[in-house]
């Protein structure tokens, strides 16, 4: 049966190729190092033909009612010496044209099924049974330019696989764009529209960003164009392990300004008019959990993608886990761990990848990773931020403790394997 819902949930999942291990009921709890939930992109998720408004008005109308009569627990705070939301005002004023929805679709080609290519079928239905069919799957999300010659940022789920990506601004006008590239670790796109004296974004410093800092969000959810919604940051540096996204490569911005389907792509903007992050993702059933990609982020990764079409990330080729005393004593208390601890801190190597940069140079399973370029690291996360700042070809300098010795080796990054961009 073919579904016409027209936004369908998509999940961030762990993938189960031979570069990542499967966690299942069976798996030990000490390998389990990521909570597993739902995570929700906010872009299109492209699916069949169909708007949401269309197919789902009579739900519409009905959820609507029930917000009406539904009590309100709380209220936005105010910050003090101005009158109520007018810095949100001025702020949408001046980064609203600058937001833009994106209307992506392709067209996808499916085959009949083998026993419908059977002689006996087709000598009842004879030409009248193709080969193959075809549809056209569409979805929305949104972005926001950068230039003024139309260079747009967006997620890269909003534009994957398309075949057209049309960009509507704020006054009405459409455009064609032509997607520059999308790096899908990071989940960064930019998509180029012909066109001259844009409106454009304010770029912040997401680095600066502390919890309880004024978050509004704009976009187009479930289709709704220029939505605004405000909020606070809820917490920085999330990893992509905590929110259940083990194969990005970010550092989330959470956030409790109201996002949904549509709004992926969107701004994330501070009190200042200045655009601090990128809407992404958000928990499946919960409520105030957000999470946009810092715009510091963003806007590296961009900037490779305007240069050069595709982004290189180093890569080590390592599965690794943060130790604990605690997680010292259940690793050595697992008889199918195949691993013995004697260090209370660092980073243990979990498993090396065949043919990787790490197995080359000579790391193994069970070492203990202490330092990183002549720096403590104690966390799996400072290893990672430190690979990603490194250089694909580049030498890393790294302390392990084997069997009671230290070592030092030096690690040359390679480049990461992604599908094609």
């Amino acid at each position: 049966m073919v579904s016409r819902k027209s936004y369908r949930n998509k999940m961030y999942k762990k993938p189960s190729d031979d570069n990542h291990e499967s966690l299942n009921h069976n798996t030990a709890p000490w390998r389990k190092t990521a909570f597993h939930l739902s995570l929700v992109l906010l872009g299109s998720g492209m699916t069949f033909a169909g708007g949401y408004l269309a197919s789902h008005s009579q739900q519409v109308t009905q959820n609507a009612s029930n917000l009406a009569v539904s009590p309100v627990n709380a209220g936005v705070p105010i910050p003090s010496g101005g009158e109520p939301t007018s810095f949100v005002t001025k702020v949408v004023q001046r980064v609203g044209p600058a937001v833009v929805r994106i209307d992506a679709s392709r067209t996808v080609k499916t085959q009949l099924p083998e026993q419908f290519r059977d002689p006996f079928f087709r000598q009842f239905f004879g030409s009248a049974l193709p080969d193959s069919q075809q549809r056209v799957e569409r979805g929305t999300g949104s972005g926001f330019i950068m230039s003024a010659d139309g260079r747009i940022l967006t997620n890269a789920h909003v534009v994957n696989g398309a075949d057209t990506v049309k960009v509507t601004l704020k006054d009405g006008r459409t455009y064609q764009g032509k997607v520059m590239g999308r790096d899908e670790l990071t989940d960064v796109a930019v998509v180029k529209i012909q066109a001259d004296n844009l409106p454009t974004v304010t770029l912040g410093n997401s680095d600066q960003l502390q919890p309880g800092d004024w978050a509004i969000a704009i976009g187009n959810p479930l289709g709704l164009g220029n939505t605004v919604t405000t909020g606070i940051i809820s917490a920085t540096g999330r990893t992509s392990n905590q929110i259940g996204a083990p194969d990005k490569r970010v550092e989330y911005l959470q956030t409790d300004a109201a996002i949904n389907p549509g709004n992926s792509g969107g701004p994330l903007i501070n009190a200042q008019g200045q655009v601090i992050g990128m809407n992404t993702a958000i928990i499946q059933g919960a409520q105030g959990l957000g999470f946009a990609i810092p715009i510091k982020t963003a806007q590296r990764i961009s900037n490779q993608l305007i240069a050069t079409g595709k982004v290189q990330h180093p890569y080590l080729g390592i599965q690794m886990v943060g130790l604990t005393p605690e997680l010292k004593q259940n690793i050595n208390s697992d008889p199918n761990s195949g691993l013995s601890v004697d260090q209370d801190y660092g980073v243990l190597v979990v498993k090396v990848m065949p043919n990787s940069p790490a197995a080359k140079a000579g790391i193994r399973a069970g070492d203990v990773i202490q330092k990183l370029n002549g720096k403590a690291v104690t966390d799996a996360n400072s290893v990672q931020n430190a690979v990603e700042n490194s250089r694909v070809g580049g030498d890393v300098r790294m302390e392990l403790h084997r069997n009671g010795q230290n070592l030092n080796l030096a690690v040359r990054p390679g480049a990461f394997p992604t599908q094609t961009q």
